[in-house]
């Protein structure tokens, strides 16, 4: 969507900083842009009938209604508009919103400290892909039924989002992503369906038909000349399964591709009712020669319990700390202690979310091993990311 479609709310209780937020969006070209002098207000706009609001700018601080609950209520609704936090609240203040809006649900675009200008709301908004288009998470619902029926109609397939090495920008992997490509929806995300796939009890079919998909493309990587390792991530509702590295093995096995060549992540705050049976396991993988990644690291409150009591060879920093370390001093002293910690383990770190080039250098500058996100290329699907391969090692990618 063009920015001259979008439709702007801003929300702020000084008449002077609103006025000059509203007449700043309209010198950007913006057509639509509504003003609210607190979250009541701003909830009145966003109920009224007619096109939805794109995109809120709001403060923090406000009388009635102040930002954190309007977040709260906007998350509520069956369509949420992506999120621009503007305050001159502390950086620390700010970062716990932007994580508390996410955590409902919001697409948070990112914060602008006041004043508002020109060049900080382009490189917001610019950054933002589609924002119109994506739906609020909670938005989409799938039943079992469903689920099923797309796995057993193929609809389910596999993307790749390359992994590289940051001091070279060698390409060392991929991470294997689940995509349903839905005949109504299109391309569903992850998000929308692995909650309702587990609940239902399908997780198990889908995680080992990613898996084996993920083999196979990775051995088809060797054969062109490209060792690359692959990623896959697994459900807890998997780890606790006693198979599980015998399984695998035999997947390997069957693609013909060393364990050392898959990575198996394991999400940093998943939680499983037998932990026992879930470090016999990850041990005897471990043992049998597969990578072991702790997924999302620091998003949960188990990480140094978990690194100490697991084998992982990879830890991967979670790509909300990424975005806000140049900003934010605590996101980026949890990236650095995080790089400090997988340097003093021998583990590499691999960094998520890579969108510009600024964290690229600052992840460079701090020693981190590697990269993935779409400064370097989206997910692709298994001929899209072999294609792409190509045209790397031709130096055109």
């Amino acid at each position: 969507m063009h920015f001259a479609d979008l439709r702007f709310l801003v929300v702020e209780d000084h008449p002077f900083q609103r006025w000059l937020s509203c007449n700043l969006l309209h010198e950007m070209g913006a057509r639509w842009v509504f003003p609210a002098g607190d979250g009541n207000s701003a909830l009145d706009i966003l109920a009224l009938p007619g096109p939805p609001i794109d995109i809120v700018l709001s403060d923090l601080d406000m009388p009635g209604m102040d930002g954190m609950a309007l977040i709260r209520n906007m998350a509520e609704r069956s369509r949420a508009p992506s999120l621009i936090v503007v305050s001159g609240a502390d950086r620390g203040i700010i970062g716990t919103v932007e994580a508390m809006a996410r955590e409902y649900g919001i697409k948070v675009l990112g914060a602008v400290e006041k004043p508002l200008t020109a060049r900080k709301l382009k490189g917001l908004i610019s950054a933002a892909r589609d924002v119109s288009a994506e739906p609020n998470a909670r938005s989409i619902h799938f039943t079992a039924d469903e689920i099923a029926s797309g796995m057993r109609s193929g609809q389910f397939e596999t993307y790749f989002q390359p992994k590289v090495e940051i001091r070279t920008g060698e390409l060392r992997g991929a991470e294997a992503l689940a995509r349903w490509i839905h005949p109504a929806k299109g391309l569903v995300p992850p998000a929308h369906f692995i909650e309702a796939a587990e609940t239902a009890g399908l997780i198990d079919e889908l995680t080992w038909s990613l898996v084996r998909e993920a083999a196979g493309c990775c051995a088809a990587w060797h054969r062109a000349g490209a060792e690359l390792t692959v990623s896959v991530n697994l459900s807890p509702h998997s780890l606790p399964d006693i198979g599980l590295a015998d399984r695998m093995v035999g997947l390997a096995a069957e693609a013909r591709i060393e364990p050392r060549h898959l990575i198996l992540e394991v999400t940093e705050s998943a939680a499983t009712a037998d932990v026992g049976r879930e470090l016999e396991n990850l041990s005897r993988l471990r043992m049998r020669g597969f990578g072991l990644s702790i997924d999302d690291y620091g998003t949960g409150y188990s990480s140094m319990q978990r690194l100490a009591r697991v084998p992982f060879t990879e830890l991967k920093i979670d790509r909300a700390f990424v975005k806000r370390a140049l900003a934010q001093e605590a996101s980026r002293a949890m990236v650095e202690s995080s790089l400090e910690l997988a340097q003093k383990l021998g583990i590499n770190a691999v960094a998520e979310g890579v969108e510009t080039r600024e964290e690229w250098e600052m992840l460079l500058g701090l020693g981190c091993s590697l990269a993935q996100g779409y400064l370097i290329a989206p997910p692709m699907n298994a001929a899209e990311f072999s294609d792409w391969i190509q045209l790397r090692q031709r130096g055109t990618a």
